[in-house]
């Protein structure tokens, strides 16, 4: 027998996401082809580095659209769940791609300062403060999003370094124009690539975590068991998972164990105290509670190591 209870979701604005991630997209795809043009015609690594980027960027923000349309599919017979993991897979897959962008960025920026280039600082100093300024567009289209959302942080995530790389080009390009030293532009370069593998690896950490189904940061067992004793008439807590579904959804499931045997009334309202004490304390959504006599189990630890698939 088990009591469950599922928490109220926030409203989540999904066309709207999806539709200025469209734009957003659109926009990062007009930079990338002005910006490998202009980066072949002026020499610059920073540019053609930065147009990458960009490109990177249009593959990032439609893996997030799609996982942004798949998340909000209904559950079914065969996916209880429904897809609600797609945005987590998306981030993790948004966050690793920033990374390995970063290594070839370091490797050829390397490359570059051993082999100095001449580089046409004016075409970078324009095409650099161009997609400065789409950039900041697509990046106010998906903050919003971004707050509460892995997969829209993951956009952001991309849409930001684009815009700070972007930054680091027109400065560049500046220097060389005024002082005609090309290695800027790959010390620049590099500055980018560091910052890419800071900046992203957070959200690798965060997305493995959930993948993983770790149990949140925040959420300590020891505490919860305490304050469910504290409940009339439960011994304890044990049999404990719990994890998190995506960014929104907590689970927990646990057996309670029961000083005496009541009705299953009773037990109804102890449980629906429990679940209240879960949600409001530690921010838990999504309860399942199985009730039993105390010694009934075999194991009452708090986390049992299981040792097969039968219970």
């Amino acid at each position: 027998m088990g009591n469950h209870s599922q928490g109220y979701g926030h409203h989540d604005h999904g066309d709207l996401k999806g539709k200025n991630l469209g734009i957003a997209i659109l926009l990062n795809v007009g930079i990338t082809i002005a910006q490998v043009i202009g980066g072949f015609i002026s020499g610059s690594l920073a540019l053609l580095s930065d147009a990458m980027h960009n490109f990177s960027d249009v593959l990032a923000l439609i893996i997030s659209w799609y996982a942004s349309k798949l998340s909000g599919r209904k559950q079914t017979a065969k996916q209880t769940f429904g897809y609600k993991r797609a945005e987590i897979l998306a981030a993790l897959i948004n966050a690793i791609s920033l990374i390995v962008i970063a290594f070839f960025l370091f490797k050829e920026a390397i490359v570059r300062i051993t082999e100095p280039q001449e580089i046409g600082a004016g075409i970078v100093m324009a095409l650099g403060g161009l997609s400065i300024l789409l950039n900041w567009l697509s990046m106010l289209l998906v903050k919003k999003g971004a707050k509460n959302n892995m997969n829209m942080r993951a956009a952001y995530l991309h849409l930001l370094s684009d815009m700070i790389s972007s930054v680091a080009v027109v400065l560049g390009g500046l220097a060389m124009y005024l002082w005609e030293i090309p290695w800027v532009d790959s010390v620049i370069s590099i500055a980018i690539a560091l910052y890419l593998v800071y900046s992203s690896w957070g959200l690798v950490k965060e997305s493995v975590r959930i993948l993983m189904q770790f149990a949140p940061l925040h959420i300590n067992l020891d505490d919860i068991h305490e304050k469910i004793k504290e409940l009339d008439g439960i011994e304890n807590m044990h049999h404990v998972h719990v994890w998190q579904l995506d960014d929104k959804q907590t689970n927990f499931e646990a057996h309670i164990s029961f000083e005496q045997d009541l009705k299953l009334s009773e037990v109804n309202l102890v449980l629906h105290k429990l679940e209240h004490i879960l949600q409001d304390d530690f921010e838990i959504n999504h309860v399942t509670l199985q009730p039993e006599l105390n010694g009934s189990c075999d194991d009452e630890s708090i986390v049992i190591q299981e040792k097969g698939h039968t219970h």
